[in-house]
């Protein structure tokens, strides 16, 4: 978890042969633990952002349900950094 936010989780991903920090708004839905292993899609290619005070070099893909957010998981398993198409 991110220090002094109840929302913001401090992700380390593999993308293959890079490894990236996101900083993501799921922690009211999503305890760090959980995540641990988990494949996850996101979008790489977008401008690092500064959030807390720590650079997001991406962004998780979630539903927006009323209950919060999902996040968006492949139905089986992919190499890391495989591209959506």
């Amino acid at each position: 978890r991110v220090e002094g936010s109840e929302k913001l989780i401090k992700l380390q991903v593999s993308l293959g042969e890079e490894k990236r920090q996101i900083i993501a708004g799921i922690g009211k839905a999503y305890n760090p633990e959980d995540l641990t292993g988990k494949e996850i899609i996101i979008v790489a290619n977008l401008e690092p952002r500064i959030l807390m005070g720590l650079e997001s070099q991406g962004m998780v893909l979630a539903a927006n349900d009323p209950n919060g957010p999902v996040l968006i998981i492949p139905e089986k398993e992919v190499n890391p950094g495989v591209e959506l198409r």
